[in-house]
C-alpha cells in the first residue's frame, strides 16, 4: 500500500526534479538509451514503480522484446550496442557508488563512446532515475498504473 504521494505533500520537489527530467529529454541523449539506463538502475535498486514505467516507456518507442527481457543479464548478451553496453557499465558503477567508486578504467573506457557533455548528462540520468528509485521505494508507490505516453508520429515529408 502507497504512503504518501511525493507529487501531493512536496509538489515544489517534485517539479524540480521533474525539470531535471525534461533537461534530461532534451540534451541529446538518446530516447532509448535514456529508458535502457532508467530500467538498469531500476533493476539494482528494486524499484517497482519505475521497473513498471521504464518497460512500458520502451516498450512504446518500439523496443525489441529481448532487449528489454534480457537487460539484467546485459553483460552476458550481444543485444547491446557498444555505446549502449558503456552506459550500462557506467549505471551500474554510478548506481553502486558506495561499492565501485567509479573506477578510473571505467571512466576511460566510457569515454570512448561519450564525450564530456554526454557523459555528465549521462551521469545526471543515472543521478536522477536513482533519486526517483529511493523516493518512490521510500514511499511505496503502487506499481503497474503508469501508462506510457503515446508514440510520437514520425514526420513525413
Amino acid at each position: 500500500m502507497q504512503r504518501y504521494s511525493h507529487a501531493k505533500v512536496a509538489p515544489d520537489g517534485t517539479k524540480a526534479v521533474l525539470g531535471l527530467e525534461r533537461y534530461l529529454h532534451e540534451c541529446g541523449l538518446e530516447e532509448s538509451l535514456l529508458h535502457l539506463i532508467k530500467l538498469r538502475a531500476s533493476q539494482i535498486n528494486g524499484c517497482a514503480y519505475c521497473l513498471d514505467m521504464h518497460w512500458k516507456d520502451l516498450k512504446s518507442i518500439g523496443e525489441a522484446d529481448h532487449r528489454r527481457y534480457e537487460l539484467d543479464a546485459w553483460e552476458e548478451t550481444t543485444f547491446y550496442t557498444d555505446r549502449e553496453r558503456a552506459a550500462l557499465a557506467w549505471t551500474d558503477a554510478v548506481t553502486k557508488v558506495a561499492e565501485t567508486h567509479v573506477p578510473d578504467d571505467l571512466y576511460n573506457a566510457v569515454r570512448k563512446h561519450f564525450n564530456e557533455k554526454e557523459l555528465a548528462d549521462l551521469t545526471l540520468a543515472i543521478a536522477t532515475i536513482n533519486l526517483w528509485n529511493r523516493l518512490n521505494i521510500a514511499a511505496r508507490t503502487d506499481a503497474g498504473t503508469y501508462q506510457a505516453p503515446k508514440a510520437k508520429m514520425q514526420k513525413t515529408a
